[in-house]
């Protein structure tokens, strides 16, 4: 393997390593979340104390996006990811503790640490794309971004199967253990083979930069929480306890559609490009997140009027992941090509910090709302969401925006 990484140019080197990473990461953290909804539901917790558990993972989500950009332009992108890694590591060992010590305030620690090394990872993929593609190969920059972005959700939907499948084939403490000898040995190969001051400033970055003073990183970064929070508010909790106890799923196959689910979204996010063309922008934007508001209410209408609820289920959130997915790739190649060239990671943290915050309102939603009003209430509050983002999204930039050179 070293020989054939050897082969090829430094840029595709980094970038191949980067995305194998990234790629593994993303499996355990798509299990993990499976793993975590499945087993405490079978242990009789309700729909919000499960969302509870992911309370610290989406809150320090957000903290670590804002701070996390900061911290990689000072010290490197590949030493953010690699912290990431070994936080994940530590996290899965935590719970990999005897049943009776499984208590909710370690799951909710535990689910902390792997909500920062998530984060960190995914912030330090995303920015390392900006690093290795000039400003100028929009195209290819869209490209690139799209196949990183689709294929790390393909491989969370992976995740989503496998975290169900070895939750009903193994148990929760093996899984967790094995899914931790698979990212030590990943981690041992990134110190082995990352560029050690990969996105690393030129400039001292300051701290004051964490936050964004670009008009057009700004709008986005709104856009992008509330497509988020319309995605989770339906997906993280309710979607998974609906079909496990209105369907009465099993935890494979309950497993089995999230991971479709995802699989496919992240094979659209991968062609995106091609259905957007590569010079997308503010207008691509507006029509795409007006299509999925669209989606968004048939689907919604479909389920509170109880036509044929689990056709309307399994294929309009099928739609509804196809359409997401366009506008979710929109989204991450307009903020790679808008974060400046020196810092970029600084933009995209915080531009992910506001992702981060919109999973986790769309969490915390998903759990209260669906305790309340099931489904149907989640899906209405989604379609609010999102129209939402269609009037954020009117304000973009009409231009396509040159990255700035400096991160002073």
């Amino acid at each position: 393997m070293n020989r054939l990484l050897s082969s090829l140019s430094r840029d595709v080197r980094q970038y191949l390593l980067v995305t194998f990473n990234y790629w593994n990461f993303t499996i355990t953290d798509g299990a993990l979340r499976m793993l975590v909804v499945l087993h405490f539901h079978a242990l009789g917790y309700q729909s919000l104390e499960i969302a509870m558990l992911f309370l610290f993972y989406e809150f320090f989500g957000v903290v670590t996006n804002l701070v996390g950009g900061w911290i990689g332009a000072r010290i490197g992108l590949s030493r953010t990811m690699n912290v990431g890694l070994a936080m994940q590591i530590l996290s899965l060992c935590l719970l990999a503790v005897p049943s009776q010590w499984l208590s909710v305030p370690l799951v909710m620690f535990a689910q902390a640490l792997s909500g920062i090394a998530k984060d960190l990872n995914k912030m330090s993929a995303k920015t390392s794309i900006k690093k290795l593609v000039s400003g100028e190969q929009r195209g290819r920059l869209y490209k690139w971004v799209a196949i990183l972005t689709g294929s790390k959700n393909a491989l969370k939907g992976a995740g989503f199967f496998i975290g169900g499948a070895l939750l009903s084939l193994a148990g929760f403490r093996f899984a967790v253990l094995a899914m931790a000898s698979v990212l030590a040995a990943v981690f041992c190969l990134s110190l082995l083979w990352l560029d050690k001051d990969m996105g690393k400033a030129k400039s001292k970055a300051k701290f004051s930069h964490i936050f964004s003073g670009q008009r057009s990183i700004n709008i986005l970064s709104a856009a992008r929480m509330f497509l988020f929070g319309s995605r989770d508010v339906w997906f993280v909790v309710a979607l998974p306890v609906y079909l496990s106890s209105v369907f009465d799923w099993s935890h494979s196959e309950t497993g089995g559609f999230m991971a479709t689910w995802v699989i496919g979204y992240g094979l659209v996010q991968g062609i995106a490009p091609k259905i957007t063309g590569n010079q997308a922008g503010r207008l691509s934007a507006i029509a795409w997140a007006a299509v999925l508001l669209a989606v968004s209410v048939l689907v919604a209408m479909g389920i509170q009027w109880q036509w044929h609820p689990q056709f309307t289920i399994v294929a309009g959130l099928l739609v509804f992941g196809a359409v997401f997915a366009i506008n979710s790739s929109l989204h991450s190649y307009l903020i790679v090509s808008y974060a400046r060239e020196d810092g970029a990671s600084m933009d995209v943290g915080f531009y992910y910090m506001a992702n981060a915050m919109g999973r986790l309102i769309g969490t915390v939603l998903s759990g209260l709302m669906f305790g309340i009003g099931g489904l149907t209430i989640c899906l209405w509050i989604s379609s609010l969401f999102i129209a939402l983002t269609v009037i954020i999204s009117l304000a973009l930039p009409g231009h396509h925006p040159q990255p700035h050179s400096s991160a002073t």
